[in-house]
């Protein structure tokens, strides 16, 4: 829209004197004037009045607290500044109510990133009770929900802020934030900016924003060594005899992953319409990812058909485990390595299984292609992690390769 006049535009800071705090400190109060027309808010800073510079309308001095107080009225001014200019350039004018409520955040509710953060996890908890996405998932998209509310508090004294404001500083510093603030690694980092950039993606998609403000912001996961346990720390888990009796459904379901690399919302939800013959005659878990969605097809290896098996007619519906809780599958596997003797690096949990998984069968010789499809991985860079952290694969890929060298071997004995 085109500016049709540029108004008169002045904000000022000034103590609410009249209203003195317990501690003698007066809340620091911000005019916003604009055609003459005033409107005014707190802006949650306080000061000692003595120390109040009334002309410049900043506290005197270069204290810590001054220096401190000084840069949040400058923040608040810059953010004034932006509303009112973008206000001229796509609305054509600006008042001092509608700026006010702007930066409180009154009034832009709808096109807010709080509030479409919000819509967006509530609609994702109706999914997660139809039980087609993880309680997990949803888990951390309210952590992030709630890191994101302090970070705006803290940072901008807002409770809200609008997509239009948004800037390519507001995501570096979040990110700042959660190093620093929240002392979160690397790959925490990752995993909670990556809602917030959807989030600006899904702004332009409704039209809230026109550009991206993030899209100059890079990160990427950091590769780690997955926990996993031998091919013989595997065969001791099966052999060994549970020290109490309700740890044998646990131990079964991770002998059942570590042979078909199923996570346990996987393994949780899997059904008897998921296990089918196939092409080859055999049985084969078609399913999709719960995580991910995309169709993670595996063959039934003999050991987790008995499985399968054993526990047939024990639950009252269409699935095949009775699976218990994550956090109870992690207590009971704890004792379970004990009690077998298996010593590891990592804390081996349910998840282990299917990086089990993963390592042991492409030490056995499955192709990372074919390994990829069956443990339902987007991308094959995923995959490939496996191929890093495991020697024993190299090792018998050498094997294979030694008896083509023998005649050159046996020539250059001779030869010495």
């Amino acid at each position: 829209m085109e500016q049709t006049k540029k108004s008169t535009f002045k904000l000022l800071f000034y103590l609410k004197k009249n209203e003195l705090k317990k501690n003698g400190n007066a809340p620091i109060m911000a005019r916003i004037t604009i055609d003459g027309t005033p409107k005014t808010f707190g802006t949650k800073l306080e000061i000692d009045p003595n120390n109040w510079d009334l002309k410049h309308g900043r506290v005197q001095g270069k204290s810590a607290q001054a220096l401190s107080i000084n840069k949040k009225l400058d923040n608040i001014r810059g953010r004034i500044d932006k509303i009112y200019e973008d206000m001229l350039k796509h609305e054509g004018f600006a008042t001092a109510q509608k700026v006010k409520l702007s930066f409180l955040g009154v009034g832009v509710m709808d096109d807010a990133i709080l509030k479409v953060f919000n819509d967006q996890n509530e609609d994702f908890k109706k999914l997660v009770e139809k039980e087609e996405r993880s309680q997990s998932t949803y888990n951390k998209y309210i952590t992030v929900y709630n890191h994101l509310t302090t970070f705006i508090k803290e940072r901008y004294h807002r409770d809200d802020m609008a997509f239009r404001e948004l800037t390519a500083d507001f995501i570096r510093e979040f990110d700042f934030y959660l190093r620093y603030d929240l002392q979160s690694s690397h790959n925490t980092v990752w995993v909670y900016t990556m809602p917030v950039l959807s989030l600006a993606e899904l702004a332009i998609k409704k039209g809230l924003i026109r550009d991206n403000p993030f899209q100059d912001y890079e990160i990427s996961m950091e590769e780690t060594d997955r926990g996993y346990i031998l091919k013989e720390d595997v065969e001791k888990l099966m052999m060994c005899v549970p020290p109490h009796p309700r740890y044998e459904l646990v131990k079964d379901l991770f002998i059942f992953s570590c042979f078909t690399g199923l996570a346990y919302a996987d393994i949780k939800k899997l059904t008897r319409n998921n296990i089918q013959s196939f092409f080859d005659g055999h049985q084969w878990i078609i399913s999709r990812r719960k995580k991910s969605d995309i169709a993670s097809n595996v063959r039934l290896m003999e050991i987790p058909k008995r499985i399968i098996e054993k526990y047939q007619g024990t639950t009252r519906n269409e699935f095949i485990f009775p699976v218990p809780t994550n956090a109870t599958c992690n207590t009971h596997i704890g004792k379970l390595v004990e009690k077998a003797e298996i010593i590891t690096e990592q804390k081996v949990t349910f998840h282990t299984a299917r990086h089990t998984f993963g390592t042991m069968f492409l030490t056995e010789g499955v192709p990372l292609e074919s390994l990829s499809k069956m443990m339902g991985h987007k991308n094959i860079s995923t995959t490939q992690i496996y191929a890093k952290i495991t020697s024993q694969k190299i090792s018998k890929d050498m094997d294979l390769v030694t008896p083509k060298f023998k005649a050159m071997e046996e020539a250059f004995m001779m030869a010495i």
